[in-house]
C-alpha cells in the first residue's frame, strides 16, 4: 500500500539544513509503519547559488530564495524553519498563518516575546507544531524516561547537566552569526542550555526558580570573511565585538522538589560535544553522554550487594525505543538518527492528529527558563519562572 505525500519546506540549507534533509530522506525508507512520506518540495536559502547545491546535494525537488513565497504555496504541507534565531519568529507565524504544519529549530525564539508570539499562532491557527530537541530521541535517553516513568529509580532528587564544547576558544576564530546577539539570541546558553533545559523538563518535570551566571571570555574577534556549514568560516583583517555569552551555568529548584544544576560553554578544551546528564534518585542513578549515545549507565539500589554498582546498557536491541527500525543489536546508531527519530515521531503524531513532544509550548518553557537565568546572571538574584 503506498503511503500519502506530505510535501516538506525546508527553509534554510546549512548545518541543520543538513541533518533535516537527510531525515526526511531516509525516514520513510526505513520505519515501515509509517503511513505517511515526506516530499522534499522544495528547499530555501538567501543565496542562490548555495540553495541551488544543497537541493541537488540533498535532494530536493526544487529551491527558492523567498521564503514568503514559499510559506504561501498551496502545495506545502509541512514549513521546517533551520535558520538562524532572529528568523524563527517571522517565519514560524507566517507559517502558521498560511495554515501550514510547523518545526521549528531550536531554541524557539531569541527571546520570550517572540516564543510566546510563535505559540500564540500555531494556538489561534490550530496548526500541528513540533520544536527539533532531537536529543531527545535517542533511544538512550527514552530508556531513560521509560526507567524513570516506571519508578525504578525512585524520587529524583538531583539532575546535574553538562554540555562542553571547545570550537571558538581560538581567540583568531572569526565572529559568526552564533557570537551576534542580534541574530543568534544567545551564545552557549541558548545553542547548549537550551537542550539540557528541555532534557532536565523531559526527565525530571518543570523548573520552577534559577540562579545563574554568564560569562564573555573573549570581546573582541575577527569579522567573518566567508562561512561554511560547520559552524566555522574565514577570518578577515577588521575586528567586531562579540554580543553572546562564550559560558552560562546555572542552579535549578524543579518543581517536584528537585535541584540541579546545568552548565554549558564553548572553552572546555578537549570537549567537542560533551552532553552528558546525570540524575540521582531513592532507588537509583541513570547517566547519559551524547558523545556514548547508545550507551546509558544505571545504578539501581536493589541489586544483591555484591553486583550493585553501575551498569552499562547498550540501548541498541530491537526492545529498546526506534531500534526495531535500525540495524541487529550492537550495530549502533549515531547523530544523524536522533533527527530521523525525531521526524519519524513527528510524523506518526501529525499524521493520527496527536499532539507532538516537544512543541511550541515546550518552546515556550525552555525560552522562559533560559530568560529567567539571563536576569539572574544581570541581577545576581534567584528568579522564579513564574515572574516572567
Amino acid at each position: 500500500m503506498s503511503k500519502r505525500k506530505l510535501n516538506v519546506a525546508l527553509i534554510g540549507y546549512q548545518f541543520m539544513g543538513k541533518a533535516h534533509s537527510n531525515a526526511y530522506r531516509q525516514v520513510a525508507r526505513f520505519f515501515d509503519d509509517l503511513e505517511v512520506e515526506p516530499v522534499m518540495k522544495v528547499i530555501c536559502g538567501r543565496n542562490e547559488e548555495n540553495v541551488r547545491k544543497a537541493a541537488q546535494k540533498y535532494g530536493w525537488e526544487e529551491y527558492d530564495t523567498s521564503w514568503e513565497r514559499v510559506v504561501e504555496r498551496k502545495d506545502i504541507d509541512l514549513v521546517d524553519v533551520s535558520v538562524p534565531g532572529n528568523m524563527h519568529a517571522p517565519i514560524a507565524i507566517a507559517a502558521a498563518n498560511a495554515g501550514k504544519m510547523v518545526l521549528c529549530e531550536k531554541p524557539l525564539a531569541n527571546t520570550l516575546a517572540e516564543a510566546r508570539q510563535m505559540y500564540e499562532a500555531v494556538q489561534k491557527n490550530k496548526v500541528p507544531n513540533a520544536l527539533c530537541h532531537n536529543y531527545r530521541f535517542a533511544p538512550a535517553v527514552q530508556l531513560a524516561k521509560q526507567l524513570i516513568d516506571e519508578g525504578r529509580i525512585g524520587k529524583i532528587y538531583h539532575f546535574r547537566g553538562t554540555y562542553l564544547q571547545d570550537w571558538i576558544v581560538d581567540p583568531n576564530f572569526p565572529l559568526v552569526w552564533r557570537l551576534q546577539k542580534e541574530v543568534a539570541g544567545s551564545g552557549a546558553h541558548g545553542d547548549l542550555n537550551a537542550h539540557l533545559i528541555d532534557m532536565a523538563r523531559f526527565l525530571v518535570g518543570e523548573i520552577a526558580e534559577v540562579s545563574g551566571m554568564m560569562e564573555t571570555f573573549i570581546k573582541q574577534r575577527p569579522k567573518l570573511a566567508a562561512s561554511d556549514d560547520r559552524l566555522g568560516g574565514v577570518a578577515s583583517s577588521e575586528m567586531g565585538e562579540v554580543t553572546v555569552d562564550d559560558a552560562a551555568l546555572f542552579l535549578v529548584r524543579f518543581e517536584n522538589g528537585a535541584i540541579g544544576s546545568i552548565e554549558a560553554t564553548r572553552f572546555a578544551l578537549g570537549r567537542k560535544n560533551y552532553n552528558r546528564f546525570e540524575i540521582n534518585g531513592s532507588k537509583g542513578s541513570l547517566v547519559f553522554n551524547m558523545e556514548r549515545m547508545n550507551e546509558l549507565e544505571v545504578y539501581l539500589q536493589d541489586d544483591p550487594p555484591h553486583i550493585r554498582g553501575f551498569r552499562v546498557v547498550q540501548a541498541s536491541d530491537s526492545v529498546h525505543p526506534f531500534m526495531s527500525a535500525w540495524w541487529p543489536v550492537g550495530h549502533i546508531i549515531g547523530y544523524e538518527h536522533t533527527f530521523i527519530n525525531l521526524v519519524y515521531s513527528m510524523l506518526k503524531a501529525f499524521d493520527k492528529g496527536e499532539e507532538f513532544k516537544p512543541n511550541f509550548e515546550d518552546g515556550v518553557r525552555n525560552q522562559a527558563v533560559l530568560e529567567a537565568v539571563d536576569v539572574s546572571s544581570q541581577q545576581r538574584r534567584w528568579v522564579s519562572i513564574s515572574e516572567l
